[in-house]
Order: C-alpha cells, then sequence, then structure tokens
C-alpha cells in the first residue's frame, strides 16, 4: 500500500480551529468536505485564507484539506492562514524566515473577554440609579 504524503499543521484565531492537510496536487482547495468558493463566501475571507500560499508562490503545487469548527468564517479563514503556515514549515523549514518577517508564523492571542459578575458584559455595568 502506498503511503500518503501529506503535510499537517494546525491553525487557531479566536475560538476557531482549522486542521490542514496539505498533498501533493493541483492547488485544489476543500474545506470541511465543500468547495473553497462555497465555504467561504467573501473575497477578503478567500484571500486570508489562501494568503501564505500566494507569497510562497505554492499555490499550483499543494491540494489542500481542511477541518474547520467553531468560531465565525472570518476567524476560521484566519485559522486556515495560520495551519497552511505551521504545514508548509513542516514541508520545508526554509520557507521559516519568509513566513515569520510576514507575520504568518505567529498565532492571534485576541480572544473574547470574559463576562465579569456583577456586570451586564465584560465591561459594560447594569444601568445606575441614583433614585
Amino acid at each position: 500500500m502506498a503511503d500518503l504524503v501529506q503535510y499537517y499543521g494546525t491553525g487557531r484565531r479566536k475560538s476557531a480551529i482549522a486542521r490542514v492537510f496539505l498533498r501533493p496536487g493541483t492547488g485544489e482547495w476543500k474545506v470541511n468536505g465543500k468547495a473553497f468558493e462555497v465555504y467561504f463566501v467573501t473575497e477578503q475571507q478567500r484571500v486570508a485564507a489562501k494568503r501564505t500560499l500566494a507569497l510562497t508562490e505554492l499555490a499550483g503545487t499543494f491540494d489542500v484539506v481542511t477541518t474547520v469548527k467553531s468560531g465565525g468564517v472570518s476567524a476560521q479563514a484566519d485559522a486556515v492562514k495560520l495551519g497552511v503556515a505551521r504545514a508548509l514549515v513542516e514541508f520545508n523549514p526554509e520557507l521559516r524566515k519568509v513566513l515569520k518577517a510576514e507575520g504568518l508564523l505567529t498565532r492571534d492571542s485576541r480572544m473574547k473577554e470574559r463576562k465579569k459578575y456583577g456586570q451586564k458584559g465584560a465591561r459594560a455595568r447594569f444601568q445606575f440609579s441614583k433614585r
């Protein structure tokens, strides 16, 4: 049985988690079993997800199979971007310098702030009444 050659990377953004598999191929994208254009509707999301492969000029050499869960679609696109970058570093460690310079290997740590007790939200208070 022939071994399946693939490179794996995990990407996270807010609460979105993307598992990215790069396989040698023609540049086909699948996200949760759907076509790339069907899953990522806006052009901004598509550009964000494909940014890593476009920068390294490897867009036509890999088929990208991803599984994303949680979060919104925009955060999922950013999670896919990080996952592709990590998978590319696994494929070729010399790409690390280029990707790091563009900030594509840095996980965006900004998360939703938790709601505090005695308050309406994370920062919003309940309305104050003097009388």
